[in-house]
């Protein structure tokens, strides 16, 4: 016959375990949470006044900043994701450098320049792979730049200079070019910041031609309300690509001005998307210069949801669009568009 040894148990010794292993437990996961704390920034800066502010930027939003002393400035931001692209920036006078920053210490170097853009890189490897790039290509046309680029991007698969490369010339390349780059990419890269905006790119894109119907969307104007495009299907609509910070942009505005008054009673309508991604500067612009057609933005640059739709990679850009929703035409300016609309309205 089995006989069985009853335990008694002892709350205390119970309870002085749980503490134990809760004690393990938070150190565990403090320990593995420093991963995302140990990167730091130390700069040292040039000719700039004490209290002067400088900014941290990430995709064109501030995530922190701080002030220059004694030419001085330190940066312990916490991030989840390395490497990481970010702009160091100064508003005035207005200054800014692009660098790829790493989980440890690093240091930015300005002590010799009064132009943060001179600064010296010490700490991150991925900024020694990007300047080595850009030093082998700097003085080449564009095309070439960007065939150099591009066989970059093929042959570095696992190189997170590649996802960030892939998303900046995701429009450039279209839909097809865009995917098979991005099928190569190591399973890291396709879950980066870089690889979720290529995804957002090849699931919003239409690849549209001339000949396709346009793509419907929707968007806020200036005054914090919803417009689609389909609004004005009724009638000839130019879809205007744009943007405050763009000077061809604004040197088109005046004839956009006279093209608009020309043809508006006749049906024709323009339905005008920035890229902007601050407002002020957005609504001051469109006062400022008369644009009195619709106006529609989601602040969000590059990732701007019409553009990635649309497939538009450069600025100005525009698609003509018919009154049975055809798309007739892109990228017309001055005469060459105004003599399109004559041959529509006559």
């Amino acid at each position: 016959m089995k006989k069985y040894i009853k335990i008694k148990t002892n709350k205390k010794v119970i309870l002085f375990l749980i503490g134990i292993l809760g004690i393990i437990l938070f150190v565990t996961i403090s320990c593995g949470s420093n991963e995302d704390s140990e990167f730091s920034l130390k700069g040292s800066t040039k000719g700039f006044k004490d209290g002067t502010i400088i900014y941290l930027k990430v995709k064109n939003e501030a995530v922190d900043s701080t002030k220059i002393e004694n030419n001085s400035f330190l940066f312990e931001t916490k991030f989840s994701e390395f490497p990481l692209n970010v702009e160091i920036t100064i508003k005035e006078p207005p200054q800014y450098k692009s660098i790829w920053i790493e989980n440890k210490p690093m240091v930015f170097d300005a002590k010799n320049t009064e132009f943060i853009r001179y600064a010296k890189i010490k700490g991150s490897e991925t900024q020694n792979v990007k300047e080595d790039l850009y030093e082998k290509i700097k003085k080449k046309s564009y095309k070439e730049q960007i065939k150099k680029e591009t066989e970059f991007v093929k042959n570095n698969p696992n190189s997170i200079l590649s996802a960030d490369l892939l998303s900046f010339y995701a429009t450039t390349y279209g839909r097809e070019k865009t995917k098979k780059l991005f099928n190569q990419f190591s399973l890291k890269n396709k879950k980066s910041i870089y690889g979720k905006q290529i995804k957002r790119y090849l699931k919003l894109n239409k690849d549209l031609k001339i000949g396709d119907q346009f793509a419907d969307f929707e968007m806020k104007d200036q005054f914090n309300q919803y417009r689609k495009l389909s609004e004005f299907k009724s009638k000839v609509i130019l879809l205007e690509f744009w943007s405050s910070w763009c000077g061809p942009c604004r040197e088109e505005n005046p004839n956009l001005v006279k093209t608009y008054n020309k043809f508006k009673n006749k049906g024709f309508e323009i339905f005008a998307v920035s890229v902007d991604t601050d407002k002020n500067s957005w609504t001051e612009m469109i006062e400022k210069e008369n644009l009195s057609w619709v106006q529609v933005c989601d602040l969000k640059g590059d990732e701007n949801l019409a553009s990635l739709i649309y497939g538009v990679n450069s600025f100005p850009d525009n698609f003509l669009i018919s009154k049975n929703g055809e798309i007739i035409g892109r990228n017309l300016r001055g005469e060459e568009l105004n003599k399109k609309l004559e041959e529509i309205f006559e």
